[in-house]
């Protein structure tokens, strides 16, 4: 399978926020009008009191790494290795994702780093956040 064909997320109506903003170079998370809690992924309704008044707001894009895994297994779409990673994001909620321009080797990423949100643009329809080291 050449990289061209990776599989890549589709939108749904409770998503579309979300990928119109990566398209756009924003990160895009919600948070409930009543208990101001924010979250991630997106949903039509708040995780933590159900309340369906939601609203939706640019993010800052950092970070800390809180956890990450070193995938060494060879796979058509993807260039082993690479490393896979639960970062959570300044405004609280946690995403799973890719840590990229860092190489993929335990003695040069540790767990609590910043990290800085970045942008690819896998299909002229999808752009996936991923991120990187902070700098400074």
């Amino acid at each position: 399978m050449p990289k061209e064909s990776r599989p890549v997320p589709r939108a749904t109506p409770e998503t579309q926020h979300f990928w119109d903003g990566t398209k756009a170079g924003e990160l895009r998370l919600q948070r409930c009008v009543d208990c101001k809690h924010v979250y991630f992924p997106p949903r039509p309704f708040c995780p933590s009191c159900s309340s369906r008044s939601v609203s939706v707001f640019k993010a800052s894009g950092r970070g800390r790494l809180l956890s990450y895994v070193i995938n060494q297994r060879p796979h058509p779409a993807w260039n082993a290795p690479y490393s896979i990673a639960i970062v959570e994001l300044d405004e609280g909620p946690r995403m799973m994702t890719n840590l990229v321009g860092v190489d993929a080797d335990p003695r040069k990423i540790r767990c609590d780093m910043p990290v800085v949100i970045d942008y690819a643009d896998v299909t002229p329809e999808v752009t996936l956040p991923r991120f990187r080291p902070a700098q400074g």
